[in-house]
């Protein structure tokens, strides 16, 4: 099973540069986007062969996710159950028959931190909606279905120095702050693995965004920052984990996982 994830930083716009070739040549089972900044109706996709589902924020022109899959999810969750982390549409949550299927965006803490405090609280609560998801408990508190899982999207924060070109000179800035790094860190601890480097461990100069300014994809000074995590007990299940740094139309690029489910 393929899964891809791409933050598309305005779907509109990555329309115009190619996505219908990119998402055709990857084929994946599960395609999930973030920062489609989009309101329903604004976009009409073509996609023979997939469900479309999408969560909007309140603010146009803003945030945004979407997953298109293969098969129909047997539920589909758009929020995280807290009513203030709520309004920027930066979670579809899919049930799917063996795992359930999180696409994220995560807040910035933006420039200065001046939003690391929404960004704390925002890791927290999504935490433990994951955890809770593998126990079968929804975000609005009721059962479901226990299984183990699957996330992925940008989670705006390089984990460690191996995930950025310069870690030393942005020590502190948002995506490397401690405070971002350690909610990673707890998200980690909580039972799930960073696929990527867990096929990868040593594995540098692999880096899914890029700034605009400087030359910096050229020169690829770049960040990872777009992730597949999945539940422990999937661990010996992950086959592939892949950085697709040569797929333009952003300052992202798209990254996947492979599955043997």
């Amino acid at each position: 099973m393929r899964l891809v994830s791409w933050n598309v930083n305005g779907l509109r716009a990555v329309m115009k540069k190619g996505f219908m070739d990119v998402f055709a040549e990857l084929d994946a089972d599960v395609f999930a986007l973030q920062e489609t900044k989009l309101q329903e109706g604004q976009i009409e996709m073509d996609l023979p062969g997939y469900v479309e589902n999408w969560s909007y924020a309140e603010k146009k022109g803003y945030s945004g996710t979407a997953v298109f899959s293969k098969v129909a999810p047997l539920q589909v969750i758009h929020e995280v159950g807290v009513p203030e982390l709520d309004t920027e549409g930066r979670v579809v949550i899919c049930e799917f028959d063996k795992f359930w299927f999180v696409c994220v965006y995560t807040p910035n803490a933006q420039n200065e931190l001046k939003r690391i405090d929404h960004r704390m609280s925002w890791d927290d609560v999504f935490r433990q909606v994951c955890k809770n998801l593998e126990a079968g408990i929804l975000p609005d508190g009721s059962q479901g279905a226990a299984k183990p899982v699957v996330m992925c999207g940008d989670f705006n924060v390089a984990h460690n120095e191996i995930d950025l070109k310069n870690p030393r000179t942005n020590r502190g800035n948002p995506g490397f702050s401690d405070e971002e790094r350690g909610k990673f860190t707890e998200l980690l601890d909580a039972g799930f693995v960073d696929t990527f480097r867990y096929l990868y461990p040593t594995t540098e100069g692999a880096y899914s965004w890029w700034s605009y300014r400087g030359r910096a994809r050229a020169n690829n000074t770049g960040w990872r920052i777009d992730y597949f995590l999945v539940s422990e007990a999937l661990r010996d299940e992950v086959q592939m984990a892949h950085i697709y740094s040569d797929i333009m139309g952003s300052d992202h690029c798209p990254v996947s996982l492979e599955l043997d489910l």
